[in-house]
């Protein structure tokens, strides 16, 4: 086999902080063999030069929605708007381009940015455009429609609301286009596909996601979607069409709970190891943004309010025990620490089997006495640390001040020895991550003149980047094979042009990937 030595950087190993090594032997994927220079150049067909730049193990992207994220690159992105007014003139602007009856399908809003916090309401929406208009709220879990979305799925008024979701109403129990957790279904399952055309559709989203991660040196993500483009064959095929031939990208899929058991009784294709099969996905909860997140107290600014349960516990407790039933462990949706009281008891009831782990994922809001309960369970913590950025100084309001319980509170899991990850759930937030650790170190955005939302949670750098190479092997129980420059270990590298370890905060929002590297191949390099 050929062999390729790199040298002439800094190399991280992530073993310990500051631990590097001189040079790294790689052949069939795999890396054979790190040490200097001089004892490994013998060995080598090939001596690929740094050039200085800085090699750590492949970043992952613990927890994402990879053709949403791709799909966000192509819909009307509303990140930006700071008005309900700004929003319906982005609306009408992109309409103006399509035809009649097309769907306009948007991302990214967020009344916490809103000077006046204000949602447009349906007839709003109405006045702006005729053709159907679904809007994912940031969150996505909240969506904003107009009329002609409503009638096309035949929702009324007298419409009930379904099972671990609500339909907005106006005083009069009008509707009034916003569609809260489970009731986006009601919309979104009305314009899924079927057909070669639609999973074209869906390999156009993967393949635009997978370029754009390679961009920030990711090499690999744990993404969940087999539930939400019509059957589960089509997102599956999209990863085999995309991924399946070029081996360039290392994905694992999360299952989400309505098709985990056929997906395991069809005994469902992979292609280890570059597309495997994860945990059985589950939502507990919703979001703090919805101020739909559970919580054992009632939100602050709504004392009528606690959020809501996604299932009742009879429904969580059987869902745990299917995935059980298959040796498989869950990874579970939890914001809130209603979410996570349900969820605990289940867990402690149910074990994983060895060799597996639990994903606990986001953990905003814990309490002493469930962080206690955590630790005892073969769990890993699936974090997002821009959440802290995007969420404060809003989420205060909504928690209030006096809220018992650790609050984002990354910091708190490292010191009691949980094993972290770190993701951006991307299309939610912005998938670079540099911005992610910046967040995780900073706790701040990057104009704020303050210390940091509770800035005894800070991480230093080694902690945040270990969350994305170490954490996210752990997080899939693949610590003996990846997530270190190591003998035996895959050879995937994110090579950028800053030593994160040791530049100012400002810098690593500057850092840039100069190569990313799958199975010793190079997929991405910077013009």
């Amino acid at each position: 086999m050929m062999k390729q030595l790199w040298t002439n950087g800094t190399i991280y190993t992530m073993e310990q902080e500051g631990t590097t090594v001189q040079a790294v032997l790689v052949g069939n994927g795999k890396i054979v063999e790190t040490g200097t220079f001089d004892d490994l150049q013998v060995r080598a067909d090939e001596i690929i030069d740094l050039q200085g730049a800085v090699m750590y193990p492949g970043f992952v992207d613990s927890h994402l929605h990879m053709i949403g994220h791709g799909a966000k690159l192509i819909r009307l992105d509303l990140t930006a708007a700071t008005s309900g007014e700004e929003l319906l003139q982005l609306v009408q602007n992109a309409a103006g381009h399509l035809e009649e009856g097309q769907w306009l399908i948007g991302d990214g809003w967020n009344e916490n940015q809103f000077a006046d916090g204000l949602i447009p309401s349906k007839e709003a929406l109405d006045e702006a455009t005729k053709n159907p208009v679904f809007l994912n709220r940031v969150c996505h879990h909240v969506a904003l429609v107009n009329s002609a979305v409503l009638h096309f799925a035949g929702l009324t008024k007298d419409t009930a609301n379904p099972e671990g979701g609500k339909l907005g109403r106006h005083e009069n129990g009008e509707l009034n286009g916003l569609l809260y957790e489970q009731a986006t279904n009601l919309v979104s399952s009305v314009f899924q596909q079927e057909g070669e055309s639609y999973i074209e559709s869906l390999q156009q989203a993967l393949q635009l996601a997978i370029e754009d991660m390679q961009s920030y040196g990711l090499t690999g993500g744990h993404t969940e979607e087999m539930s939400y483009f019509g059957h589960y064959t089509n997102p599956l095929t999209a990863y085999h069409r995309v991924i399946g031939e070029r081996r360039h990208f290392r994905v694992n899929l999360l299952r989400h709970h309505t098709v985990f058991e056929e997906m395991v009784k069809n005994n469902a294709r992979y292609a280890a190891p570059f597309i495997e099969p994860g945990a059985m996905k589950i939502f507990a909860d919703g979001s703090f943004g919805g101020s739909t997140a559970a919580l054992l107290e009632p939100y602050a600014n709504d004392r009528s309010n606690k959020g809501m349960l996604i299932h009742t516990d009879e429904q969580m407790e059987a869902l745990i025990q299917l995935a059980r039933k298959y040796d498989e462990a869950v990874a579970i949706h939890l914001i809130g620490d209603g979410g996570m009281e349900q969820v605990l008891a289940y867990l402690e009831k149910y074990p994983v089997a060895d060799g597996k782990r639990d994903r606990l994922i986001h953990c905003c809001l814990v309490s002493e006495e469930q962080l206690a309960r955590m630790k005892k369970l073969s769990v890993i913590l699936d974090l997002q640390p821009a959440f802290v950025t995007s969420d404060f100084p809003w989420v205060g309001e909504k928690l209030g001040k006096n809220r018992a319980g650790h609050i984002y509170a990354w910091k708190t899991f490292l010191n009691v020895g949980l094993i972290c990850a770190a993701g951006t759930d991307a299309p939610i937030e912005a998938i670079s991550p540099f911005e992610t650790i910046y967040a995780a170190v900073e706790r701040k955005k990057v104009h704020d003149a303050h210390e940091g939302y509770g800035p005894e949670q800070k991480l230093s750098r080694f902690e945040a980047i270990k969350m994305y190479t170490v954490g996210s092997a752990q997080a899939i129980c693949k610590e003996h094979e990846r997530g270190y420059i190591r003998p035996g270990y895959d050879a995937d590298f994110t090579i950028l042009d800053k030593d994160l370890l040791n530049c100012s905060s400002e810098e690593i929002l500057q850092t840039t990937a100069l190569k990313t590297v799958v199975a010793g191949n190079i997929v991405y390099e910077r013009k």
